[in-house]
């Protein structure tokens, strides 16, 4: 099976785990995510207002360099891109007049004709592979592992967005279950983090991350499992503010390849309060490795 993939900006740089983790996973599944040509940043976060149409422009343009490869589906991992991708693309399938404006704006591409899908990981693994074929691959099961999903806000919402309907958190799970560990539910699994409060009101964000931590170890999580590089982020860094409140992050593509015998690439969790990869060689699911250089 060969799907169209955005990594998205952050993925290049400071989030290259989970891009490295998404696409070795997921060729590990039979998957090829084949990474879009030419695609730019899809614009971060999904415009409210109404008479503001050119933002909807970078996303678009990347919706269409999806159309040139082909198929019918654009895959995205990062939680933003994947909401202000799937905001866009419904935006301009209901709404005619707009997408005429936009085509005729981009005069130098061909005409978007609304005909893409915008999937999150999530939701090929679970509609496109299933549970079953990848309980049946899994080499390394992460048993004894209690991990918490944490959704965050933006695959959830709005609901005509989301990749499950209202009330529903089953996906994550269910991937967590196929891959040999022990999902725990959480009040805060859709708590915001705070987003980009973290570079104007910093005290937001460490706020948040005191309550979604607090949260997810009463319930008896060891670690937390992400889809978003900013949630990540968040949730790591700011555990530096929290005295001896401490719980590794991870993305859950990183569980997904070490749970499938391939590189996790958990090259970034080597300095950092959080560390995902000694809590998992404690645990005996990671051989222990050398210090990065």
């Amino acid at each position: 099976m060969k799907l169209s993939y955005l990594p998205g900006c952050t993925l290049k740089t400071k989030a290259q785990d989970l891009d490295l983790s998404t696409v070795a996973a997921m060729e590990a599944l039979d998957v090829e995510l084949e990474e879009l040509p030419r695609w730019n940043c899809c614009g971060t976060v999904f415009s409210f207002a109404d008479d503001d149409l050119m933002h909807q422009i970078a996303p678009v343009r990347n919706l269409i360099r999806a159309q040139e490869q082909g198929g019918d589906k654009l895959v995205t991992v990062c939680s933003f891109c994947f909401n202000t991708l799937k905001r866009a693309s419904l935006l301009v399938k209901e709404n005619s007049d707009k997408l005429d404006t936009l085509n005729t704006f981009m005069d130098e591409e061909e005409d978007y004709t609304g005909n893409i899908n915008v999937v999150h990981l999530l939701e090929v693994l679970r509609d496109e592979v299933g549970w079953d074929q990848i309980e049946g691959k899994v080499q390394n099961p992460l048993k004894d592992l209690k991990v918490a999903a944490y959704y965050g806000c933006t695959l959830h919402r709005p609901k005509e967005a989301a990749i499950e309907p209202p009330n529903k958190l089953e996906a994550l799970n269910d991937l967590i279950t196929a891959l040999g560990a022990t999902p725990v539910d959480f009040p805060d699994m859709t708590t915001c983090c705070g987003s980009y409060q973290a570079v104007a009101n910093p005290e937001i964000v460490i706020n948040r991350t005191r309550e979604i931590l607090s949260s997810a170890k009463e319930s008896g999580a060891e670690m937390i499992a992400v889809s978003c590089p900013l949630c990540e982020c968040n949730l790591r860094e700011n555990q530096k503010e929290l005295g001896e409140l401490r719980m590794p992050i991870i993305y859950f593509t990183q569980l997904l390849a070490l749970a499938l015998g391939v590189d996790p690439h958990l090259h970034q969790c080597e300095k950092n309060p959080a560390d995902a990869r000694s809590f998992l060689e404690s645990k005996g699911l990671l051989a222990a490795c050398t210090a990065a250089e």
